[in-house]
């Protein structure tokens, strides 16, 4: 058997992937993809959500609001995602964030959005799952803003920010997430970033049905692609994969404490 990894963030309710989702699931399996976060991005279509982890074992489930669905989402309140933290497969917060690139006009509801989600973080200890796009210095600002006024965890998921974000996030003792962006043969500066943070505080992701790393690139990701990801951080760290897989994995259980293995 391939060692086990774990895909961190993945939307197995999309319809991209909803269609044949058990055979997902077992290619997840058949490489070594133990365990699964499927991220609900829509408080509205949290039981479908929630309805794939309880279905599948190792597969469990983040809730919030996505920044680029604020504008037509009711504003989240921090009780409505405490509440939910009761559900032994909810293992995240989010994913929230700031997305400037597309809905820069929703700016000041993201924000609030984002403070309401870290608030209920720290209220139930789970890790926030942090989009971040087009908006690292608000970003670095509110992150840094809330931890000095009470502590959380988070997560930078798919991290592809600068290396001032990463810096901010790394200096919280916050997480990076290494997408199938950090194989993509131009993204070097990345990959410098990725390289200059300690491998105690990187996860692996897919974000599927998006980001496929090569050699699927331009094609539909899956979690079962992890080990491509996986292996170009390996290559990164100067490990082995096996090593590079434990290390993740360890990773992950420390943050994701109720998805621990």
């Amino acid at each position: 058997m391939p060692p086990e990894i774990v895909d961190s963030h993945c939307h197995l309710d999309f319809p991209q992937l909803a269609g044949d989702l058990d055979d997902v699931i077992a290619r997840a399996r058949a490489a070594g993809v133990s365990r699964m976060v499927t991220i609900c991005t829509r408080l509205r279509l949290l039981p479908q959500v929630q309805a794939i982890a309880e279905a599948h074992e190792g597969i469990f489930f983040a809730a919030g609001t996505h920044p680029m669905n604020v504008a037509d989402e009711p504003m989240v309140t921090v009780e409505e995602l405490v509440a939910l933290a009761d559900h032994p497969a909810m293992v995240g917060i989010g994913e929230s964030g700031l997305d400037y690139h597309y809905t820069a006009e929703s700016k000041a509801a993201q924000q609030e959005s984002l403070r309401l989600h870290i608030e209920a973080a720290r209220r139930t200890r789970l890790p926030l799952i942090i989009h971040a796009r087009d908006a690292d210095e608000d970003m670095a600002r509110i992150l840094t803003e809330e931890y000095r006024a009470g502590r959380y965890t988070c997560v930078m998921h798919c991290f592809s920010s600068g290396a001032g974000l990463a810096e901010a996030a790394l200096d919280l003792g916050f997480y990076l997430s290494m997408s199938g962006i950090a194989a993509f043969p131009r993204s070097d500066a990345l990959r410098a970033i990725f390289r200059a943070a300690p491998i105690e505080r990187i996860l692996l992701e897919t974000d599927a049905p998006y980001l496929a790393p090569p050699p699927h690139r331009g094609k539909r990701n899956e979690p079962a692609h992890t080990v491509h990801t996986a292996q170009a951080g390996a290559d990164l760290f100067g490990l082995d994969y096996a090593e590079f897989a434990a290390a993740t994995s360890a990773n992950f259980d420390r943050l994701f404490w109720k998805a621990a293995a």
